[in-house]
């Protein structure tokens, strides 16, 4: 009994241990990778703290989890580096209470950011049926029940649930799809990249203003997979 005791305690010193290592990585990449940059928003870089992101990669990716870099998730997909997360996630603007629409769930990592920052439902779209499914149960396990997941093809959104405080596209088209742009309400925000598949894309923020009128902004240069669906390659303006 004694050494199965032993045994039990060295395995609760090693979950706490590896617990507060993740915590420390989590700090560290903030530090780094976000503050130490142009990451200025407290409620960003609280929510970047938070969610624990190495939960939401495969588990042979788990110790690279907080590099400066994007992962692959797998079907072709990757998450973003989280300074990419953290900086498309500042260009919305957000406050508790915002209703966000993202396209492109991928492994559900930026839709656990939103929920962090809104406090409330989040709405997001992946067209590839596996990582929705994946999605949907890391989503559920690490309690972010708020967040919901739909398959489907994000270039025409979630008219159902419009309109929207803020979008953001995680996948690039060769251009602002419309639809997205009426699904905002007056205020709102569209961030997302834009740009050719070969390319670099750009980051481009698409405000709505009172009239409904609509002003863009570019951001960075950013390299992001290609949005697929209705909205490959359909050259609109």
């Amino acid at each position: 009994m004694k050494a199965m005791a032993s045994i039990v305690a060295l395995l609760l010193a090693a979950g706490a241990a590896s617990g507060e290592d993740w915590a420390g990585q989590r700090e560290r990449m903030v530090a780094g990778q976000l503050a130490g940059r142009d990451i200025t928003d407290g409620a960003v870089l609280r929510a970047m703290r938070t969610v624990p992101r190495h939960e939401f990669v495969r588990a042979g990716e788990r110790e690279a989890a907080y590099g400066d870099f994007p992962l692959p998730i797998g079907h072709g997909q990757t998450i973003s580096q989280p300074y990419i997360v953290a900086y498309m996630t500042q260009l919305l603007c957000l406050k508790p209470g915002s209703k966000v629409l993202e396209v492109g769930a991928g492994s559900g990592y930026q839709a656990a950011v939103l929920a962090e920052i809104t406090r409330t439902n989040v709405y997001t779209i992946e067209i590839v049926k596996p990582l929705v499914l994946r999605a949907t149960a890391d989503l559920k396990r690490l309690g972010y029940k708020q967040v919901h997941v739909r398959h489907g093809d994000g270039y025409e959104g979630w008219p159902q649930e419009a309109p929207f405080d803020a979008i953001i596209v995680t996948a690039a088209p060769d251009h602002v799809p419309q639809p997205l742009v009426k699904q905002l309400k007056s205020g709102g925000r569209l961030v997302l990249p834009v740009g050719g598949v070969r390319d670099v894309q750009c980051m481009v923020v698409v405000e709505k203003l009172a009239d409904g009128t609509v002003r863009k902004h570019e951001g960075l240069p950013v390299r992001f997979v290609p949005l697929t669906g209705k909205g490959k390659n359909r050259g609109e303006p």
